[in-house]
């Protein structure tokens, strides 16, 4: 988001918990640009590196959310898909933001309306779902349902009862979608891939709210992994491993 954000000619702020984190994610979003560049610039490297060096002018970083805030005319929050962990968030912004200034949530999965009740600015809040990897995507979800993930987190927990109750591996699984289906990545790379924290905390909002649908029960085998902070490729391991 904070990438295609600069490259579209915005000033842009990325607020993380520490330098560690930020220096890491600059350090990924510049060799990410250096991707896209060879394929927009292909016959115009000098090109390629002027719209990569007005790109990285464009950004800054902090560590401080509340100071960025005072100057800022759009927030889009993109932290743990948590109701109450948001919550906190924007109420805290909501007090240092000027009135103008338009909230946004990243999330996949959770109400809006709650999320903007945390602020005293219902009507400039709104949900801005952005898939990943941003750069590459073309879809942005901003309507209520999350049509994407209403289907897809379903269908990764279902790949994962399968799993559970034996009926085939989940290399199976993977190679079956792959090639039955067409999808580039199987359930379980793609959950690998997202993140299973994330996917946990998504199913579970979903199940308080639904308790009795069974496309929302909770996944043993899936609780278990984030019980044991294995939570895909940001870790180096979750369904599979990765060096």
């Amino acid at each position: 988001i904070f990438q295609v954000a600069a490259a579209t000619g915005h000033t842009v702020v990325l607020v993380d918990q520490s330098e560690e984190i930020l220096k890491k994610s600059t350090k990924g979003i510049e060799e990410s640009l250096k991707r896209v560049t060879k394929k927009k610039f292909a016959d115009k490297p000098e090109a390629g590196t002027e719209f990569i060096e007005k790109t990285l002018k464009n950004l800054t970083t902090s560590t401080d959310a509340v100071a960025v805030v005072h100057s800022t005319d759009l927030v889009i929050e993109a932290i743990v898909e948590n109701q109450e962990i948001k919550n906190e968030l924007f109420k805290t912004l909501d007090k240092f933001a000027p009135e103008h200034t338009i909230f946004a949530s990243n999330t996949s999965s959770l109400q809006i309306t709650q999320l903007a009740n945390s602020t005293t600015r219902q009507d400039r809040f709104g949900g801005l779902h952005f898939f990943n990897p941003v750069p590459m995507m073309k879809l942005v979800e901003d309507t209520p349902g999350f049509i994407v993930n209403r289907l897809l987190v379903p269908y990764m927990l279902e790949a994962v009862r399968l799993f559970e109750r034996g009926d085939a591996s989940k290399e199976d699984i993977d190679v079956a979608m792959k090639l039955g289906a067409g999808y580039p990545m199987g359930p379980f790379e793609l959950l690998d891939y997202v993140g299973l924290d994330t996917s946990k905390y998504i199913i579970d909002g979903w199940h308080a709210l639904e308790p009795n649908n069974p496309l929302f029960a909770p996944s043993p085998l899936l609780n278990k992994l984030v019980e044991e902070k294995k939570l895909g490729k940001k870790t180096g391991e979750g369904f599979y491993k990765y060096k």
